[in-house]
């Protein structure tokens, strides 16, 4: 302080150097005060974002396990070779890439992808491109996430769903959205009786009456509407298409009226929207409005469901043999939810015949037992039957365009097998089975367009137990990804993979 009021004191000149020494160390603390306020704001921002991303899985103590992991990091790190391996008795090292620690760095970097036009599977393909094949790891959503483009790694993978080690599992925004219950996020014992229930859509008649329906709506859309556009949006189309598919076959054609429909699409296409955004629950976020999206999707689907059990309540209340039994139920009898109600419903007159055995807690009742079982899974199908397959039909055009000369050999065998088709019967009769079979060509088609687009990137497994993947260490819980796009475009698999082809599906022998 002396030292400072003599400077002060002294002669003109002085004070200009004075002056400008002072401004000097003034700006250097500016700018470290800056440095760290902008450190500290991003060091409480990133432990925000773990939290969020760490409790969602309703674990509060997950972020203090890894805080405590993250302590003893370096410590492990000056472990000798062999500390090592009383760590892991194979000695087989992690994939390389970035660990948990990098969650939100990593997360950040998937949402900005997936937001962009470039999509999330860019994120995944330049970290392929850093690491090199065949896997590299990296932390999204708070979890830790293998994904693997190695034929073998993927056989094997495909290969432990039936034998155990390893259980299907998304990230958790798609258990946020779709439901703890369903299809996708159910736990490894109550998958195959979720599975199960299911297994009636995709038997041979509900196959037959989707293709019939999907006819009808196609012939409907292209008589109604695109012969006098000049202009058509081939995925718009697409996605009223197989949102009206799918609806018919779920909770059947004239149950909902046409306004709360419309509400229903678009509330599907919110939460699809939100199931790989940022999980943010903050109002004006797209996370956030895929939940509410979500909640009103739960309700239209509960009042419906309350709807129906009133109506097969009062029936039941009626003779059992009246006639007119089965007409109260014709428009719903082929729909997929009215079939789990009468299930249920013969179910539980069953226990009540049978009062002295316990009612059944198996987990093949399980689908029957719960509303909300049903209800998650009736939002998964939706999702899962209307935006990949229009998806699908979109890229699948977009390749025929592209190849003019394939587009005109498939439509020359199409316009033979429609020529045949008017020979044997009625030119409007709805499409079949046997119609389906007999295009070789055609489905060979939508096989490449599938390959090329790679309409679900990845196939996500969580690990059961320690093991090992593709000759790396992988911890139990961590998230192995079956790369099926990278696959598509290995050159050892395919020739020329990135040439649309069909033909190259005569004679393949592929995975």
């Amino acid at each position: 302080m002396d030292d400072m009021m003599h400077r002060q004191l002294q002669a003109p000149a002085c004070q200009s150097h004075s002056s400008s020494s002072f401004l000097g160390v003034s700006c250097l603390f500016f700018f470290f005060f800056f440095f760290f306020f902008f450190f500290f704001f991003f060091f409480l921002a990133a432990i925000c974002c773990i939290v969020i991303t760490t409790t969602s899985n309703n674990n509060n103590n997950r972020l203090i396990r890894q805080l405590l992991r993250f302590k003893g990091f370096k410590g492990r790190r000056r472990k000798n070779d062999h500390d090592r391996r009383d760590y892991d008795e194979n000695n087989a090292d992690a994939p390389p890439g970035r660990g948990w620690w990098w969650s939100v760095v990593e997360t950040l970097a998937f949402v900005s992808a997936n937001s962009s036009g470039r999509g999330f599977y860019h994120f995944v393909e330049a970290r392929h491109r850093r690491y090199g094949p065949p896997c590299f790891r990296t932390a999204l959503f708070g979890a830790t996430h293998v994904f693997v483009s190695s034929p073998d790694a993927a056989r094997s993978l495909l290969a432990a769903d039936h034998g155990g080690g390893f259980s299907k599992r998304y990230v958790r925004t798609v258990a946020d959205l779709l439901g703890e219950h369903s299809l996708l996020c159910a736990s490894h014992a109550a998958h195959r009786a979720l599975r199960n229930a299911v297994a009636p859509l995709f038997n041979a008649q509900a196959t037959a009456s989707l293709a019939a329906n999907f006819d009808a709506l196609t012939r409907r859309l292209i008589k109604r509407d695109w012969t006098t556009c000049s202009t058509v949006v081939v995925l718009d189309a697409a996605l009223d298409i197989t949102f009206e598919a799918i609806c018919d076959m779920l909770i059947g054609r004239t149950t909902l009226q046409p306004d709360v429909k419309r509400r229903l699409k678009s509330d599907v296409l919110a939460v699809t929207r939100a199931m790989l955004a940022f999980p943010l629950r903050l109002p004006g976020t797209r996370f956030h409005a895929g939940l509410r999206a979500r909640k009103r999707i739960m309700d239209v689907l509960r009042q419906e469901i309350a709807s129906r059990q009133r109506r097969i309540t009062d029936d039941m209340e009626e003779d059992d043999d009246d006639d007119d039994h089965h007409h109260h139920h014709s428009r719903h009898d082929n729909d997929f939810l009215q079939s789990l109600l009468l299930l249920r419903r013969r179910r539980s007159q069953q226990q009540q015949l049978l009062q002295q055995q316990s009612p059944s807690n198996s987990n093949e009742d399980l689908f029957l037992t719960d509303d909300q079982i049903i209800l998650d899974n009736i939002l998964t199908l939706i999702i899962a039957g209307q935006v990949t397959t229009a998806s699908a039909i979109t890229w699948m055009v977009k390749y025929l365009a592209d190849s003019k000369d394939f587009q005109e050999t498939l439509r020359s065998v199409q316009l033979e097998l429609a020529l045949k088709q008017k020979a044997d019967a009625d030119a409007d009769a709805p499409l079949t089975l046997q119609h389906l079979n007999s295009m070789e060509l055609a489905y060979m088609t939508v096989k490449e367009s599938l390959r090329m687009a790679s309409i679900v990137s990845w196939f996500p497994r969580v690990a059961l137990e320690d093991c090992q993947v593709a000759g790396f260490h992988i911890n139990k819980g961590w998230i192995v990804n079956i790369d099926a796009r990278a696959l598509h475009y290995d050159a050892t698999l395919y020739d020329n993979p990135t040439m649309f082809d069909p033909s190259r599906f005569q004679q393949a022998a592929l995975i």
